[in-house]
C-alpha cells in the first residue's frame, strides 16, 4: 500500500507518515470521533447499583454497523477462588482497511444464596464475566457508548460564537482585557471547558466597572 514515500525517516530517527498511510491514519480518527460522538438510545441504557451501564445487543449493532466482521475470543477464563471469574478476551476488527486488536480483562462477582456459600448460577456468572469484558473492549476500542462510560473528549476550542461572545465583554471592561483574553484564547488557556466561568468572571468585571 502506498509508496516509497509514505514513511519518511529524518535525522532525530523521528518517522514522517505522509501519502496513503496518512490519509488512513486520518480516516481512522475520524471514524472512531463519529462514533464517539453517537448519543446512546436511552432504550438501551439501564442502571444498576446507581451507575448507567449500556445493553450488549447495541454494542454489538454499533460494531456491526461501524467496524464489520469484528471477531471477539476469549483467551482465558478463571476463577479467583469462590468469589469472581476472570475473562481475558482479545477484539479483532477491520478498521479502515487494516486489521487491529485489542486485548481485554474484567471480572464479576459469583453470585451466591444469601446467607450460604452455595452457588446460584454459576455458568449465568462466566456468561455475564465474557459480557463485561466485550463491553469494555467494545467501548475502549471502538469508541461506542462513550457518552454513557464517560470517555467523550470535548473539543476544547471556542466556537466562533463563543470567541466573539467573550470578546465582547472584554472590550467593555478595556482595551488591556480584550487583549488578554484574546490572547489565552489563541494559546488555549480559555477553552469550552473553562469558557463558562471565564464568562461569568468578565461579566463581574464589567458590572463592577460600570
Amino acid at each position: 500500500m502506498g509508496n516509497n514515500n509514505d514513511l519518511q525517516v529524518v535525522s532525530d530517527n523521528t518517522i514522517i507518515v505522509t501519502g496513503a498511510i496518512q490519509e488512513m491514519l486520518v480516516k481512522i480518527t475520524d471514524t472512531h470521533e463519529l462514533v464517539s460522538l453517537i448519543p446512546t438510545p436511552k432504550a438501551y441504557i439501564k442502571k444498576k447499583m446507581g451507575l448507567d451501564y449500556v445493553e450488549i445487543g447495541y454494542m454489538k449493532r454499533m460494531a456491526d454497523v461501524h467496524f464489520p466482521g469484528w471477531t471477539w475470543e476469549i483467551i482465558k477464563g478463571e476463577a479467583l477462588g469462590s468469589e469472581a471469574y476472570v475473562v481475558h478476551g482479545r477484539l479483532k476488527w477491520f478498521d479502515n482497511g487494516i486489521w487491529r486488536t485489542g486485548d481485554m480483562v474484567a471480572a464479576h462477582r459469583i453470585q451466591k444464596k444469601r446467607g450460604t456459600s452455595e452457588f446460584v448460577d454459576v455458568g449465568n456468572d462466566i456468561k455475564s464475566a465474557n459480557t463485561d469484558t466485550m463491553k469494555k473492549a467494545f467501548n475502549m476500542y471502538l469508541n461506542i457508548a462513550d457518552d454513557i462510560y464517560k470517555n467523550q473528549a470535548e473539543d476544547p476550542e471556542l466556537s466562533d460564537k463563543q470567541r466573539d461572545d467573550i470578546l465582547a465583554i472584554a472590550i467593555n471592561i478595556s482595551d488591556e482585557k480584550f487583549n488578554q483574553i484574546q490572547e489565552l484564547i489563541e494559546n488555549g488557556t480559555v477553552n469550552t471547558m473553562n469558557y463558562k466561568g471565564s464568562i461569568a468572571k468578565l461579566r463581574r468585571q464589567r458590572d463592577e466597572k460600570s
